[in-house]
C-alpha cells in the first residue's frame, strides 16, 4: 500500500487464506442448503395444492366417491344424515313466529308431500336408495323453512323503515348501490328453483337489514339540553330568519360524541361554517354530518359501528357556544333527525328481538 510517499506490503500467510476460503465454502454451502429447503418447501406446497385439488376433483364425482367407501352406500347415507341432523338443529333455531309468518304469506312452495311421494317410490323400486330420498326430503324441508324466516325477516324491516316514514325501495337501493365482479351464470340444469328461491330471499333480507343498520338510532351526545331545532329560527349572529339544517345538543367541551348508525366516515376536518366536522355515509343512502367539534377521532375510509365515539364536542367554526350541531340527510336533502332519534330505537329493537327470536320461543322450537 502506497501512503505519503511509502510503500507498504502486508503479508496474508497461508493459514489465513485457508481460513478464508474455507468460511467462503462454508457460507456457500449454507446458502445452497437454504435455496434447497425453500426450493423443497415451495414444491412440497405445490404438490399438496396440486393433490387438494386433485382429491376435490376425484371426490366431486359420484362414481369415485361410492369408491372412496368402498361401494358402502348405507355408509354414505349415515354421513349425510349426520350431517343433516346438524343442520336440522340450526333450523328448529328458528323463530316459530316467523316461519309461520312466512307460510302464511303463501310465496314459498310447501315440499312436505311430494318428498314423501317420492320417498314411498323410490323406497318400492330401489330399496337401497330409501335414504337418500330421505335425506333429500329433509333438506328441501329446511331449505323451504329457512327461505320463510328469511322473508318475514325482510317484510319485518321494511315495515320498521314505512313506521319511521322512509321507503324501503328507495334505501334497499341505496344499500346495494355499490356492487359488481364478473358474471357467473348458475348452471339451471344442475339448480333446484327452490334453492334458487333461498339464495334470492336470503339477499333481499340482507339488502333491507344493512339498510335498517345505517338509520340513525343513537343520540349522538350526552344530551344536557336541545338548544336549537330543524327548521326555521331567528339566527343567532345577525337576527335574520333562517334555516336550519339540524338540531344542536349542548353540553361541556370535549363530552364525546357518538356515531348516530353504523357507517363510513367519508369527511373529517374543516368545514366553512361547520368548524371541525365528521361525515358518515350509511349503507342505506343516508348521510350524518357532526358539527363544531374541539377534536375528530376518526379518519376518512373509517367503518364506525353505531355508538363508536367518533370526536369531542366544542365550538369550532360559526358557533356561540359549546354544542354539537347534528344533520341528518338523504340525497343530500337536510330531513329532521329528531324522529329517528326518538322512535328508532324502540322500532329497530321490537325488529331484532324478533329476528333473533325470544328464549320461550327457541325452547319451544328445540324441544319440537
Amino acid at each position: 500500500m502506497r501512503a505519503d510517499g511509502q510503500v507498504r506490503f502486508i503479508k496474508v500467510s497461508s493459514q489465513l487464506q485457508m481460513r478464508v476460503a474455507g468460511g467462503v465454502v462454508v457460507l456457500a454451502l449454507l446458502w445452497l442448503v437454504a435455496l434447497g429447503v425453500m426450493a423443497w418447501g415451495q414444491y412440497r406446497a405445490e404438490a399438496d395444492l396440486a393433490s387438494f385439488v386433485e382429491e376435490k376433483a376425484r371426490v366431486a364425482k359420484a362414481g369415485e366417491r361410492l369408491k372412496e367407501y368402498g361401494g358402502n352406500l348405507d355408509k354414505v347415507v349415515d354421513d349425510l344424515k349426520e350431517r343433516q341432523d346438524f343442520l336440522d338443529e340450526m333450523a328448529r333455531m328458528l323463530p316459530e313466529d316467523m316461519v309461520k309468518e312466512g307460510a302464511a304469506s303463501g310465496t314459498i312452495t310447501d315440499s312436505t308431500r311430494e318428498a314423501g311421494e317420492t320417498v314411498k317410490k323410490v323406497s318400492a323400486l330401489i330399496p337401497e336408495a330409501r335414504g337418500l330420498a330421505e335425506l333429500e326430503a329433509r333438506q328441501l324441508a329446511y331449505v323451504e323453512r329457512l327461505t320463510r324466516f328469511a322473508d318475514a325477516r325482510a317484510r319485518r324491516a321494511e315495515a320498521a323503515m314505512r313506521k319511521l316514514n322512509l321507503d324501503p325501495q328507495t334505501m334497499a337501493r341505496q344499500a346495494q348501490a355499490a356492487m359488481g365482479g364478473p358474471f357467473e351464470a348458475l348452471s339451471a340444469a344442475d339448480l333446484d328453483p327452490r334453492f334458487e328461491r333461498l339464495g334470492l330471499s336470503l339477499a333481499r333480507m340482507t339488502v333491507f337489514e344493512r339498510a335498517l343498520d345505517g338509520i340513525p338510532q343513537v343520540v349522538p351526545a350526552s344530551i344536557q339540553s336541545i338548544t336549537s331545532g330543524f327548521g326555521f329560527r331567528r339566527d343567532p349572529f345577525n337576527g335574520r330568519g333562517a334555516m336550519h339544517a339540524g338540531i344542536d345538543f349542548k353540553g361541556p367541551i370535549g363530552s364525546p360524541i357518538f356515531a348516530a348508525a353504523d357507517g363510513r366516515v367519508t369527511f373529517a376536518g374543516r368545514k366553512s361554517g361547520y368548524g371541525n366536522a365528521i361525515e358518515i355515509t350509511h349503507a342505506n343512502g343516508m348521510l350524518t354530518r357532526y358539527a363544531h367539534l374541539s377534536r375528530i377521532d376518526v379518519r376518512v375510509g373509517q367503518a364506525v359501528a353505531a355508538g363508536t365515539t367518533i370526536g369531542g364536542l366544542g365550538s369550532t367554526g360559526r358557533s356561540t357556544g359549546p354544542h354539537l350541531h347534528f344533520e341528518v340527510r338523504i340525497n343530500d336533502r337536510a330531513i329532521n333527525p329528531r324522529p329517528f332519534l326518538e322512535a328508532a330505537p324502540d322500532v329497530l329493537k321490537e325488529v331484532r328481538a324478533a329476528g333473533s327470536g325470544s328464549p320461550a320461543t327457541r325452547r319451544s322450537a328445540a324441544a319440537r
